[in-house]
């Protein structure tokens, strides 16, 4: 016959349960995987002369095992422009003329490794020239194609200079996104989503750096995923400045029902709800406010509808206005 056992004292069965506590949680908690591995090369790197002393440098997008965090341009092995990982171009400046100019990119992740250098790619800067105050004409018939849901191609009709155009610059809401030589006349974008609108413009660039005035602008709403619904943006947006007021003119979306609600946005924030109390006007809606800025101050507008299920759809294409 066993004599009874005696019950743990508390004390030491709250050290016992905490050890074990502690031992469960250490080995639960593995250490962290030391991240080694370097992006991928940055492929279809491009350089663009465009003036005497920039060139223009583009690159493909790099991949990582985790996520790349930046990449770094070179000029002859020397670290010239350090950028995000949204960044995929930039202009290097400051050159010497009629040099032939030597450029690497090379990727990063956020543990600090380094992808090998790119492929060498080289650019010739131009000849100064003489003091040139005129700008290129504006390019024109500017037409986008789409390229599935993720791209499209622009093509227009070639500006004239009084040297010569060294390149032409495509602009998305008012940011440049794409350059291209001046003997070009198509540019291919690629990087847009699926089921949203765009509008391109592009300007004409020469070698004193002188630009065109923007080209009309070419809507574009990408194809949408498999099984989205269809975009619901406003369309056929214009806007206008006379006097410090700005007037915004636009097409409502068809939701099946009347819409009598916008949201303007400034600059991509929110500015203002555009309200008819009644019936809203058939065809095309108009909306005129006054603005207080300086002018020459530049405005990018959009526009989104709220739907006859009380959310708002998407925004319309940009356009941009200059306050006068």
């Amino acid at each position: 016959m066993h004599p009874p056992q005696r019950p743990l004292p508390a004390s030491l069965l709250i050290t016992l349960l905490l050890a074990l506590a502690l031992t469960g949680c250490s080995a639960a908690a593995a250490p962290e995987v030391e991240d080694t591995r370097a992006p991928t090369v940055p492929s279809g790197v491009t350089a663009t002369a465009g003036s005497a002393s920039t060139v223009h440098v583009m690159w493909s997008a790099a991949t990582d095992d985790r996520a790349v965090t930046g990449y770094v341009v070179y000029s002859e092995g020397r670290k010239v422009r350090t950028l995000p990982a949204t960044t995929l171009m930039t202009d290097v400046v400051g050159l010497a003329p009629a040099t032939v100019h030597r450029f690497t990119v090379r990727a990063h992740d956020a543990a600090g490794n380094v992808s090998p250098p790119s492929v060498t790619v080289a650019a010739t800067t131009l000849r100064a020239a003489a003091e040139d105050r005129t700008p290129p004409t504006t390019p024109s018939a500017l037409r986008a194609t789409p390229d599935g849901g993720r791209a499209v191609t622009l093509r227009w009709s070639a500006s004239k200079d009084d040297t010569r155009v060294t390149a032409y610059d495509i602009y998305q809401a008012d940011t440049r996104i794409h350059t291209v030589p001046g003997t070009a006349t198509t540019a291919h974008v690629t990087g847009l989503r699926p089921g949203t609108a765009y509008a391109f413009t592009v300007r004409a660039r020469d070698a004193a750096e002188n630009s065109s005035p923007d080209s009309a602008p070419a809507d574009l709403t990408t194809a949408p995923s498999p099984g989205a619904p269809a975009n619901t943006a406003p369309t056929r947006l214009a806007v206008t400045s006379v006097k410090s007021e700005i007037t915004v003119t636009w097409t409502p979306p068809d939701t099946g029902a009347p819409v009598t609600h916008h949201e303007l946005h400034l600059n991509g924030r929110f500015a203002t709800t555009v309200i008819w109390g009644t019936t809203p006007p058939p065809g095309r809606a108009t909306y005129t406010f006054p603005v207080q800025d300086p002018p020459g101050t530049r405005y990018t507008v959009t526009l989104r509808a709220r739907l006859p299920d009380g959310t708002w759809g998407d925004l319309s294409a940009p356009r941009t206005v200059v306050v006068r």
